[in-house]
């Protein structure tokens, strides 16, 4: 029997990450950087976000689009720090990485089912 390795599920997470990154941060950006702050597009109040933030939907496509953010910054960090900076602990630097992306997941848990 071959033994299963989980680097290809962390690749294809990586790279939803990055096509994820690639779609949404510049709208994102345009929206909170220039749009809104210009008056280009009237502000959203704080009772429209939080019953757009309440939904259940919502709540679970925000929550896969921060995994997927927070693992591609962490396969990003973890081989910019083998590849570029020739880091030798590849243990310690895989757990510190991917553990901080784990807390990341733990944390975006956190604040979106507050904001429910």
């Amino acid at each position: 029997m071959t033994k299963r390795r989980v680097e290809p599920f962390v690749w294809l997470m990586f790279s939803g990450g990055g096509v994820a990154a690639a779609v949404f941060l510049p709208v994102l950006a345009f929206l909170f950087a220039l749009a809104y702050p210009l008056g280009w597009l009237g502000r959203p109040d704080y009772n429209h976000l939080q019953a757009v933030v309440g939904s259940p939907l919502t709540i679970l496509v925000l929550l896969g689009l921060f995994v997927l953010l927070l693992v591609h910054s962490a396969h990003r960090f973890r081989y910019t720090l083998y590849d570029g900076l020739q880091v030798k602990a590849k243990t310690t630097i895989a757990a510190l990485c991917y553990g901080a992306a784990v807390v990341g997941t733990v944390a975006a848990v956190v604040v979106l089912l507050s904001a429910a």
